[in-house]
């Protein structure tokens, strides 16, 4: 009976946010509202006869999770708070890009970039980059709509072959399901649904986009310094994971301080400094608000056993069809629980399934805009991104996705010469 409360209140927030733009109400204020309720639900009538003791444990750990996120969230955007209003990012924009470029070659040029870069760096700050370098064009909502979704799918693609680039990947090396060499087997496959996607969305774009060559602002040395305090910071955050599993909210944390600590020293002036340190108030809590409520609902989904019973899927269907599944499922829960059910859950998979299934869960989140971190902050980026107009795409997305899958299921075929 409470489980059933529960699950109906999870399903009517998820409904709230799919029609936000009807009642305009805030997505953030609905799922921190039912988030914190259904675990105030949890505590009063506990499932399971669960002590408070043992509640407080489980509610701890959620919130841990919710926290570290929140943190790195908090310092990344900080960063990008400071180059976009300095105008940093518009300015390498302007350096860069030729005076006429095609709306194809852009999307194309997009896709690739948020690929890149989400391989070298986390999702989170590869999202917040290519973003900011959309946002500084002038884009009419349609087509800007088009540039942030594939973002979202290239964001996530991009860091699916490296256990650095994704926590569900990480998990399935550590379980020793995969190996790194049978891991980079996915860079070719998921490349190409990429490029898919970039066909389909380019279609009908047939367009120019003039941009304004304005006079080469000199670039100042505090923005190019803070600049390269970020950049290092996110390859900081890289190595010192994998070399010595530091948290990456802990690199992350520093490169902030570090920044502060810079930008004192070199503006001299505190009034200056003080607008340094202001940046923090310019990020959009909502959307860590909303990250607050999506994770409190996860967890109760969690509690109750939902998650557990997306694992009964493998009885009834083969793994290579099962997977594809769980991928697509990802994109309403939580891609790292539903991982992690699943490991539990002992499934007998050989390595080529595996492969497949890694590929599902760190991409099949794009399907919906709430799927991942990447479609939640690109959501909250862009104003005419909605769920609905973000659904719209959805045949794009599947095919794109679907090529994707069965790209890493042939490349499964060489994890014997890996």
């Amino acid at each position: 009976m409470v489980s059933g409360v529960i699950l109906a209140l999870i399903a009517l927030a998820f409904v709230l946010i799919v029609i936000e733009d009807i009642i305009h109400v805030n997505k953030a204020k609905t799922t921190l509202f039912f988030g914190t309720l259904c675990w105030i639900i949890i505590f009063v009538t506990p499932l399971g006869g669960y002590s408070s003791e043992a509640l407080q444990h489980k509610l701890d750990h959620n919130i841990l999770e919710i926290a570290t996120l929140w943190l790195f969230l908090m310092a990344a955007m900080t960063f990008v708070a400071y180059l976009n209003s300095k105008g940093f990012i518009q300015n390498l924009v302007h350096r860069i890009m030729p005076t006429q470029i095609s709306e194809r070659k852009l999307m194309f040029l997009v896709g690739i970039f948020a690929f890149i870069f989400s391989s070298i760096s986390d999702n989170i700050t590869a999202t917040l980059i290519s973003l900011a370098v959309i946002m500084s064009l002038k884009l009419d909502a349609k087509k800007r709509i088009k540039y942030a979704t594939l973002i979202v799918f290239a964001v996530n693609s991009g860091g699916v072959s490296l256990i650095t680039g994704d926590v569900t990947t990480l998990m399935i090396f550590l379980a020793g399901k995969v190996s790194i060499a049978n891991l980079l087997l996915l860079i070719i496959p998921a490349a190409v649904s990429v490029m898919v996607l970039a066909s389909m969305l380019s279609i009908g774009m047939n367009g120019t986009l003039t941009f304004e060559k304005v006079a080469n602002k000199a670039i100042e040395k505090t923005d190019i310094t803070i600049a390269t305090i970020f950049l290092s910071t996110i390859i900081g955050t890289l190595l010192l994971s994998a070399l010595y599993r530091v948290p990456p909210v802990l690199t992350f944390l520093f490169g902030l301080s570090l920044m502060f600590l810079v930008a004192q020293f070199l503006m001299r002036k505190k009034d200056v400094n003080r607008k340094i340190i202001d940046y923090i108030r310019e990020i959009e809590y909502d959307t860590l608000l909303f990250f607050v409520g999506v994770l409190l609902l996860v967890g109760a989904l969690k509690e109750i056993g939902v998650l557990a019973k997306f694992t009964d899927l493998y009885q009834y269907l083969a793994p290579t069809y099962a997977n594809y599944i769980m991928g697509i499922m990802s994109a309403l829960i939580d891609n790292v629980p539903l991982t992690a059910a699943l490991l539990k859950a002992d499934i007998a998979m050989n390595a080529r399934q595996w492969l497949a299934f890694t590929y599902a869960t760190g991409v099949g989140g794009s399907m919906l805009i709430i799927g991942s971190a990447a479609g939640i902050i690109a959501m909250s980026k862009v104003k005419e991104l909605t769920f609905m107009s973000y659904l719209r795409m959805s045949l794009y997305l599947l095919i794109a996705y679907t090529v994707g899958y069965y790209g890493a299921y042939l490349a499964g075929n060489f994890i014997a010469l890996a």
